[in-house]
C-alpha cells in the first residue's frame, strides 16, 4: 500500500490497538468478525467500491457499513469498519487487504495477551517448514478444486491439540482464503506481523546442528546490534550446512557456512 491507503491502515491499526487494550473486547472473536467482513468485501466487489468511493461522503459510507453489519458482528467490529470506510483509500482492494491484516493482528494480540505470542511465531515457522518439505501436503492445501471444509479438516488433523488456537485460526484463514497469495508468502507475512507486535525483526537461522542456548543468545544479541532492533530467531537444522550458519533477515542473507565457503573457493579456483 502507499499514499492514502497507507495512512488509512496506520490509523485503523491504532484504533484496533485501542480496542484490544480494553479487557471487555475479546481479540480472538474480533479477529473472526473482521475476517468475515474481509470475505464479504472480497466477494462483493460492487459494495467494496461503494465503501471506498472518494466521491461519497465519509459519514454516508460509515452509515451504510453500520446498517449492513450492525446485526452481523459486534459493536467494536462495526465501529472499526465504519472508521475505516470514512478514510480515503487509493484502491478499493486496499480496504480488503487492510481488514485482513487487522484480523490477523487481532489474533496475534489475543496470543500476546495470553503470553503465547512466542509459541505462535514458532508454530507458524514450523508449519511453513513442514509444508515446504512435503509436496503432497502442500498440493492438498493449495488445491483450488478442494473444498474449504476438506482443507479445514486436514488442518484440524495436523494442528488440532498441537498448536495454539491463534495459530490454528491464522493458518486456516490463510489456507481457505488465500486471496491470490502463495502459502509461503502468506506465512511470511504472518511471521512479520507477529514480530511487529514486539517491535522486533525476524531472522531465519539455518545450521547443521541445533544451536545451544548460549549460541542463540549471542547470535540474537549480535544481530540486534547490527540491525538496531530486537531479533526473533526462527531456527532450522539442515545437515547439508557443513558448518557455521546461514542467516536470512528479510531479503538479506548473511552466509557463514563452510559449505558455501568451499563452493566460493571452488569458483575462484575455476576462474
Amino acid at each position: 500500500m502507499n499514499g492514502a491507503s497507507r495512512e488509512a491502515l496506520a490509523a485503523a491499526r491504532e484504533r484496533l490497538d485501542a480496542l484490544t487494550d480494553s479487557t471487555s473486547v475479546d481479540a480472538g472473536s474480533l479477529a473472526d468478525e473482521l475476517a468475515a467482513v474481509t470475505a464479504l468485501l472480497h466477494r462483493e466487489v460492487s459494495l467494496r467500491r461503494v465503501l471506498t468511493d472518494p466521491a461519497q461522503a465519509g459519514e454516508a459510507k460509515a452509515d451504510l457499513a453500520q446498517r449492513l453489519l450492525g446485526t452481523q458482528v459486534s459493536g467494536p467490529a462495526v465501529d472499526l469498519v465504519a472508521g475505516m470506510v470514512r478514510s480515503r483509500w487509493s484502491q478499493s482492494r486496499d480496504l480488503v487487504d487492510a481488514l485482513e491484516e487487522l484480523a490477523n493482528i487481532a489474533d496475534l494480540t489475543a496470543a500476546q495477551k495470553a503470553g503465547r505470542l512466542d509459541d505462535v511465531e514458532d508454530e507458524l515457522f514450523r508449519f511453513g517448514r513442514i509444508v515446504s518439505s512435503n509436496t503432497e501436503l502442500r498440493a492438498a492445501l493449495t488445491n483450488r478444486s478442494a473444498s474449504t471444509s476438506a482443507k479445514g479438516e486436514l488442518l484440524r488433523s495436523l494442528l488440532g491439540g498441537r498448536a495454539d488456537a491463534s495459530t490454528g485460526r491464522l493458518v486456516t484463514r490463510l489456507v481457505t482464503a488465500p486471496r491470490g497469495r502463495s502459502l509461503e508468502t502468506g506465512l511470511e507475512s504472518l511471521s512479520k506481523l507477529a514480530a511487529d507486535r514486539r517491535d522486533r525483526m525476524v531472522a531465519v537461522v539455518t545450521s547443521a546442528v541445533p544451536l545451544s542456548d548460549t549460541q542463540k543468545q549471542r547470535l540474537g544479541a549480535a544481530l540486534a546490534k547490527v540491525y538496531g532492533r530486537p531479533m526473533h530467531l526462527n531456527l532450522d537444522v539442515d545437515p547439508e550446512v557443513v558448518g557455521g550458519i546461514r542467516v536470512q533477515v528479510g531479503d538479506e542473507v548473511i552466509n557463514g557456512s563452510i559449505a558455501d565457503r568451499l563452493e566460493e573457493a571452488g569458483r575462484r579456483m575455476a576462474s
